[in-house]
């Protein structure tokens, strides 16, 4: 009865009315013609959660939410061609577990990846692998089944390539050691959040300041913090005039004094002029926002913003989009 009541003409023509209007509007997006420099690629996968450029290589490293890495070449015309993104990295013994934030480790030349059990929050990890290999350097675990639910989200190294690795589940931050030994976790009671729907996505974004400071972003509070790693890592609240950064999601060091944070609208540019015990919002820029912007990176000076979803069938088009920010 059920199945019969949903397949009559009078529930098609319901169903699809209201779903044209959605429809109708993510056309619209997608069709509108670009502001900005937009390099799409396509992929097999519907969903690319991190993106970073490796200028050395002339590429675009890409996470996989179902597991695994690939990697996007820009020939050095740049012809505006639609690019291609190849597999570099999926291991049997990670599947089922995504490929969440990534960083580049250039003095020892790695990529180190977050990886996590999305669906279960039973298993966290954070990998290491070769530039110009792709062999494995090391796996090291973060979390177990016994252990609390957790999500390992993003990863920073520092100047001796220690890695700081985000849990947006539990709001904590893993610290592993150079050689992939598990080294210790940062807590800290401003972590948390009175009110529990603000801990939902909690410590999301991080990256490590040549300084000697970590900046983190939780992400449905919007608050920034700083870790100072030379005063026992020591965790202050940044201040930010134009703030709470409500939903941000990746960050990416543009100078000392200035941060991208990707997420909604599609990207902040934020502005510290004393060390980052303060900062102020000095620009944003809106882009595809079906597309869901989740990280960002540096290209020739110039700031892109990887967005998750890809469009398309049966190759699935995603985009890297300039993000030129206004006051």
């Amino acid at each position: 009865m059920a199945c019969a009541s949903l397949c009559s003409p009078k529930f098609l023509v319901i169903f699809f009315l209201l779903s044209a209007i959605p429809i109708g509007y993510l056309i619209s997006l997608e069709l509108a013609k670009p502001t900005t420099h937009v390099y799409h690629y396509h992929s097999t996968g519907w969903l690319r959660e991190c993106a970073k450029w490796d200028d050395l290589n002339r590429r675009f490293l890409v996470s996989f939410l179902g597991g695994g890495i690939g990697e996007i070449h820009v020939p050095e015309d740049e012809d505006h061609k639609v690019l291609q993104e190849v597999a570099v990295v999926k291991h049997v013994d990670l599947a089922g577990n995504a490929s969440l934030g990534l960083v580049i480790d250039r003095p020892r030349n790695r990529l180190l990846v977050a990886t996590a059990d999305v669906k279960g929050n039973r298993y966290g990890a954070l990998a290491a692998y070769d530039l110009s290999t792709w062999e494995r350097v090391f796996l090291t675990q973060l979390s177990g089944p016994s252990d609390e639910k957790s999500f390992a989200d993003d990863v920073a190294v520092d100047a001796e390539g220690n890695a700081y690795v985000t849990d947006c589940k539990a709001s904590k931050i893993w610290k592993v050691g150079v050689d992939g030994k598990f080294l210790s976790i940062i807590r800290s009671p401003l972590f948390t959040e009175k009110e529990w729907y603000r801990n939902l996505v909690g410590l999301n974004g991080i990256v490590y300041h040549p300084d000697g400071f970590l900046i983190v972003i939780h992400t449905f509070s919007g608050n920034l913090f700083k870790i100072d790693l030379a005063k026992g890592e020591e965790v202050k609240l940044i201040k930010v005039v134009g703030g709470p950064l409500t939903f941000g999601d990746g960050l990416e060091l543009l100078s000392p004094t200035k941060i991208v944070v990707a997420g909604n609208p599609s990207a902040r540019l934020v502005e510290s002029s004393d060390g980052w015990e303060t900062a102020s919002v000095v620009g944003t820029f809106s882009g595809p926002k079906h597309r869901l912007a989740t990280a960002a990176t540096v290209k020739d000076g110039k700031v892109y913003l990887n967005h998750m979803v890809g469009l398309g069938y049966p190759k699935k088009t995603h985009t890297l989009v300039e993000a030129v920010f206004s006051a």
